[in-house]
């Protein structure tokens, strides 16, 4: 195994430069990672917002009612009932709600009549929904009362809706997933793996090939008594081993951070992920080891396909902030659909067959890369041998 050990001679020679992405990989996992994902808010908090209650149906109890249930719930504002200045009130957002009782409104209710409130408020905003259902909820209950309860007073209907609405209801909200806030960090961690296993892998590929492709050594290994394809067959043992042992440190890494996470089925899938993408960029970078000539090429070739790919795929930039076109152009890498695939798992709700396909149909397309890119590869490689 003499080539194999040598491959991993020249892989030692190289380390510092292959140690300063792993460096960055790093930072990026632990840093970025942990800012990126800042704790989502989960529950719910109820919120007042400032309202305006005209009431013009002077001496109504249920509307008085009203007006104390609606300041429960919301902060009632006093402005002058002046049209302008309550439009401007709304337009700078000192309100959000204005609401009018008009004259002999009880009246109407009590009759059974369709009578309406006059309402002003923010177009389409959340606060006028959210008033238009507690309004709801309070004069639906009257008209409930009023229709079925013969002789009722006011001050009763009151109390009754009232002594109704005072009911809560607890509502506990349990996550479907325990590991929520860890799985949000965990697709940050596994995409910028992308950029800094890619990196590796060329450099460290393209390292040893270019030493093996200098004439004179390639000359000596003719004459040496290991044949062609024993030599070959430990280049390529060595390329793989590289790559399993790149993508291992870096598992090994998530380990780490996310602990017993990486056994459940997210953090497993991630693992495939990020396996079956790290056989794509050894591919590609098998690939590029084949067509470049020198070391300068070979840092260049890293820094436009491995950070190229990584941004218009979605590794620094989240693919839904991405246009429509950088999308298409990035789909014709293996990076845009392991990132892709990665944001699948990390919304994944239920691990059925339905919403899995999507995650391992983005991973047949990378391996499909992988395949592809090394067949061409060994296309150009015979061809150089013909010509020589």
């Amino acid at each position: 195994m003499q080539v194999y050990k040598a491959y991993f001679k020249i892989i030692y020679k190289n380390l510092p430069e292959l140690l300063i992405y792993v460096a960055v990989f790093l930072f990026f996992a632990v840093f970025l990672t942990t800012s990126n994902s800042a704790s989502q808010v989960t529950g719910f908090t109820e919120t007042k917002i400032n309202i305006v209650f005209i009431n013009e149906d002077k001496g109504s109890r249920l509307v008085e009612g009203l007006k104390e249930y609606l300041s429960e719930n919301a902060n009632l504002v006093n402005i002058e009932d002046d049209a302008k200045k309550l439009q401007d009130a709304l337009f700078y957002r000192q309100v959000e709600y204005i609401i009018r009782v008009p004259k002999d409104f009880t009246e109407g209710l009590m009759a059974g009549k369709d009578i309406q409130l006059h309402k002003t408020m923010i177009p389409d905003s959340t606060s006028a929904i959210y008033m238009d259902i507690i309004i709801n909820k309070y004069l639906n209950t009257a008209k409930i009362y009023s229709n079925n309860v013969e002789n009722l007073s006011q001050e009763r209907l009151v109390s009754y809706i009232h002594k109704d609405l005072a009911y809560e209801t607890q509502v506990d909200v349990s996550s479907f997933n325990n590991y929520t806030s860890v799985n949000d960090q965990c697709v940050y961690f596994f995409n910028y793996l992308a950029y800094s296993l890619f990196s590796i892998l060329i450099l460290g590929v393209c390292a040893v090939m270019l030493v093996y492709s200098k004439t004179d050594l390639k000359r000596r290994n003719l004459c040496s008594p290991i044949k062609m394809r024993n030599m070959n067959f430990q280049m390529v043992l060595g390329n793989i081993s590289f790559a399993l042992i790149s993508w291992f440190i870096m598992v090994v890494t998530s380990f780490i951070m996310y602990g017993s996470y990486m056994l459940t089925s997210s953090g497993l899938l991630f693992l495939l992920n990020s396996f079956i993408f790290a056989l794509a960029a050894l591919s590609i970078s098998f690939l590029i080891a084949n067509i470049i000539k020198n070391r300068n090429s070979m840092s260049a070739a890293a820094n436009v396909v491995a950070l190229g790919s990584c941004f218009i795929s979605g590794v620094f930039v989240p693919q839904v902030l991405l246009g429509k076109t950088v999308l298409n152009i990035a789909s014709f890498t293996p990076t845009y659909w392991y990132v892709k695939a990665n944001n699948d798992i990390v919304n994944i709700a239920n691990f059925n067959i339905k919403n899995l396909m999507p995650i391992f149909s983005s991973m047949l397309i990378v391996l499909s890369f992988a395949v592809a890119v090394l067949s061409v590869t060994l296309v150009i490689i015979k061809q150089k041998r013909t010509s020589a």
